[in-house]
């Protein structure tokens, strides 16, 4: 089954900045071969749902074995069973109405 998820990993007890932490989970979801866009407080990720949670528990290891004593992790997760949809497609549906192209 095929997943669009946001993901928030937030590590605890590292101090202020967590983008090192962020780097290493960016690059355990490229190596898993997920498609993902980053932003300011997450990533979005496209792929096969077990993909995305084997990635998602991969980031967790990594950074407790880097040393990162706790962490809190947010999900929102969708799936589809009319259509494929991509991240993609739901962005261009919003732009497409403020644009006045689309119907609602």
């Amino acid at each position: 089954m095929e997943v669009i998820a946001d993901l928030c990993i937030i590590p605890m007890g590292v101090g202020l900045s967590v983008s090192k932490e962020v780097a290493v989970c960016e690059r355990i979801l490229a190596e898993a071969g997920l498609k993902t866009k980053l932003h300011a407080y997450g990533t979005n990720i496209e792929g096969d749902w077990d993909t995305v949670f084997q990635a998602v528990k991969r980031c967790h290891e990594a950074l407790h074995a880097a040393g990162v004593p706790r962490i809190s992790t947010n999900m929102r997760f969708g799936t589809r069973t009319d259509k494929a949809q991509k991240m993609e497609d739901k962005v261009r549906s919003v732009e497409e109405k403020l644009r006045g192209e689309g119907p609602g």
